[in-house]
């Protein structure tokens, strides 16, 4: 269980830190162009984790994270293609055409194709009060963006919802990876991400902005995408993509929140609305309690793990030193507790 509350601890703050940045990233627009902006934060996300990442190396700080494979770097492909390059792409291809009021709210699409995918491809279990508390998360993220209903459907707001499935494919995609070190994961994405979103924006005549504006992107990338990402990862690996995925639905509840106490947007019925809804959402979701009697097949893995009830091998000079890093093998076992689609826990129902 103590797992199962890191991954909620991990999931709201990185829907805090990713919320948070959506107010301070509009400052930022009136200076850059939206795409040129978002190349920013990603590469602003990814050289800050580089530089952590670094310290940490030189340090000679030893992390109980198991590094990235040769076996994942198909997967990381896919999750930068996805959610790095495609995403953003087809989010600003439909800004072009598409109503702020409607884009916001197909925006509230990434949380439906997360689930849906976690449910339909991946098989996740999601039960009916699952269900229920991720769609009450996001029916108050539809109403925080609800601005006089959508207008304008055509070509531009498809490109966004075509955005929304690129993300909730990098979402369930990035489960795959969410065993290897988080930290190694968000900064080769942010820096590769980065990297082709501002050639893209450079190619259509989008000048840098000023050193200012620059600083201020890298600043509100490392937060709100490196950071958030890094514990979004960590989410996925405690909880599933379906249930990290409905709590970073929580985002924009952040968003909203900040700009009433920071640029003095007044509360209104609908901010409040919302909340109660988004509420009564994460209550659903708390009070969880999924125990059958389940299956482990054999598997061979690496990722970071203590010897709990699911770590019983045995090695030389680790026992006792807490939480660390190598291949191992799970032996076949059958038993019941507390459980959630954890490392341990994707099996069928």
């Amino acid at each position: 269980m103590t797992h199962r509350w890191q991954g909620v601890a991990c999931a709201l703050l990185s829907a805090a830190l990713f919320g948070a940045s959506t107010p301070l990233a509009k400052a930022l627009l009136g200076n850059v162009n939206p795409w040129m902006l978002a190349g920013l934060l990603y590469l602003g996300s990814g050289l800050g984790l580089a530089v952590l990442y670094a310290l940490r190396s030189a340090s000679g700080l030893r992390t109980s994270e198991a590094p990235l494979s040769r076996r994942d770097l198909p997967w990381l492909a896919a999750v930068i293609l996805t959610g790095g390059v495609v995403g953003p792409v087809l989010l600003m291809v439909g800004l072009c055409s598409t109503p702020a009021s409607t884009a916001s709210l197909l925006l509230n699409l990434e949380g439906l194709f997360t689930l849906g995918i976690a449910w339909t491809v991946f098989r996740e279990n999601v039960d009916t009060r699952i269900a229920l508390g991720a769609a009450t998360i996001l029916s108050g993220a539809v109403l925080l963006s609800w601005n006089g209903g959508p207008d304008g459907i055509g070509w531009g707001a498809i490109a966004v919802a075509g955005a929304c499935l690129a993300w909730g494919i990098d979402n369930n995609l990035t489960r795959k990876l969410s065993s290897s070190d988080p930290l190694q994961i968000a900064m080769i994405k942010g820096i590769v991400a980065g990297t082709v979103n501002i050639a893209l924006s450079l190619t259509v005549s989008s000048a840098l902005p000023q050193t200012q504006t620059l600083l201020g992107a890298a600043l509100v990338g490392l937060l709100g995408y490196g950071v958030s990402l890094v514990l979004f990862v960590l989410a996925l690996r405690h909880l599933g993509s379906a249930r990290t995925g409905a709590y970073f639905s929580l985002a924009p509840f952040v968003g909203s929140a900040i700009a009433i106490l920071v640029f003095g947007e007044p509360i209104t019925d609908v901010f409040l609305a919302a909340t109660i809804l988004m509420g009564v959402g994460l209550y659903l979701h708390l009070v969880e309690r999924h125990e059958h009697s389940h299956q482990h097949e054999r598997t061979v893995h690496t990722h970071r793990h203590v010897h709990d009830e699911h770590h019983q091998h045995s090695h030389q000079g680790l026992e006792g030193t807490g939480s660390h890093s190598h291949t191992h093998t799970h032996e076949p076992l059958v038993h019941s507790h507390l459980h959630f689609p954890d490392t341990h826990h994707r099996h069928a129902h």
